[in-house]
């Protein structure tokens, strides 16, 4: 199928004030090690203009630092501790939620201060926080049970959330410099929320799967918070399109309004292609997860081959090369897996990679 698309990039994709004006390289967030402001120097080295810095997280840190705790630490009036079986929501907050409360206060001192020494800070800045779904589904209610299976405790949670990432956009903004804020919010468990394959805390059972319209309302909810709050993008991270499910994950976060949808390169079959076609035209962000984590002391995959994985679909879809600047180019996975020179070796090869996708673009 051929598509015709405005050649107009130099706005960048719709949505935020500061769009990218090409094809732009960044990571999911995590990173290897313990020091924040070691990171954040190396992060922002490698993604400086156009490209685009994040908001560390060391999950190595253990207990807090990991994707549930972090974000659950934002939440407003919903306290958690941590057992055996997981995060849990208590009464009044006790030592694990101080602790994850702590050390994110630590990542934006750490990344304050070496803003502060930079001469010009950037037009854009991520951040990343579990999406409603996800944290409801790793979050367990007084009886043990996941709190995914109380729809009265996943709305409490969605709106809590709301509130506390509201918050966090304005605590991240007053050390950014007046750099724009760019949300990705990450779902990594929504194919098996709206397929019903949450196993319960027993693990004899799964839980019911979420309604589509439900997961639709909550990210709504978010979105609209966070750009209340200041957020000039708000992105959704899946597990994959999702089109095995009645209503796909993709055309959920669309139709929720977010400015863009992340998703891993591999497994895209041509139903998602066309689904990330109409993204594109409508003016959308797509971020791709293009470059697949390396072996222990491996070189990352070259950049001729990760513009080939990229442009073959895109163009046998009738994509023109010109559209390329509405990508978002990411790592396939978290980047605190890898040893730290590694890491730093992923972010430089896709800053190569955006720079040959953009010389196409231009050519195209």
């Amino acid at each position: 199928m051929q598509r015709e698309s405005e050649p107009d990039t130099a706005a960048g994709p719709a949505g935020g004030d500061i769009g990218p004006s090409g094809v732009t390289a960044t990571g999911p967030g995590s990173w290897p090690g313990s020091d924040p402001a070691e990171a954040a120097r190396i992060i922002r080295g490698e993604l400086g203009d156009p490209h685009l810095p994040f908001l560390v997280e060391l999950p190595q840190r253990g207990i807090g630092a990991d994707p549930v705790g972090r974000t659950a630490g934002l939440l407003v009036e919903l306290p958690v501790d941590l057992q055996p079986h997981g995060w849990r929501l208590v009464d009044r907050p006790g030592m694990d939620h101080r602790r994850a409360v702590s050390l994110l206060s630590r990542d934006i001192n750490a990344l304050a201060d070496v803003i502060g020494e930079e001469e010009d800070p950037g037009r854009r800045l991520a951040i990343s926080l579990q999406g409603p779904l996800s944290l409801a589904a790793g979050l367990h209610l007084h009886n043990g049970e996941r709190a995914l299976s109380d729809a009265g405790a996943r709305r409490e949670i969605a709106e809590s959330l709301a509130a506390g990432a509201a918050a966090f956009v304005n605590r991240v903004k007053e050390i950014a410099r007046g750099a724009a804020i760019v949300v990705q919010l990450d779902e990594p468990h929504l194919d098996r929320i709206l397929g019903g394959q949450i196993p319960t805390a027993s693990g004899y059972r799964t839980l019911r799967s979420v309604p589509a319209q439900e997961a639709s309302l909550v990210w709504t909810m978010v979105r609209e918070a966070l750009a209340a709050a200041g957020a000039s993008d708000v992105v959704l991270r899946l597990p994959t399109a999702g089109h095995g499910q009645p209503k796909s994950g993709l055309d959920l976060a669309l139709g929720a309004g977010t400015d863009g949808v992340a998703l891993p390169l591999r497994g895209l079959g041509d139903r998602d292609w066309e689904g990330i076609a109409e993204a594109v035209e409508a003016g959308k962000q797509v971020w791709l997860g293009v470059l697949p984590l390396p072996a222990a002391g491996a070189e990352p995959r070259q950049v001729t081959a990760l513009v080939e994985d990229i442009t073959r679909p895109w163009t046998r879809i009738g994509l023109p090369l010109r559209d390329l600047p509405a990508l978002h180019i990411t790592p396939d996975g978290p980047l605190a897996e890898l040893a730290p020179a590694s890491a730093r070796r992923v972010l430089a090869r896709l800053t190569q990679a955006a720079s040959a996708l953009d010389q196409l673009a231009a050519e195209g």
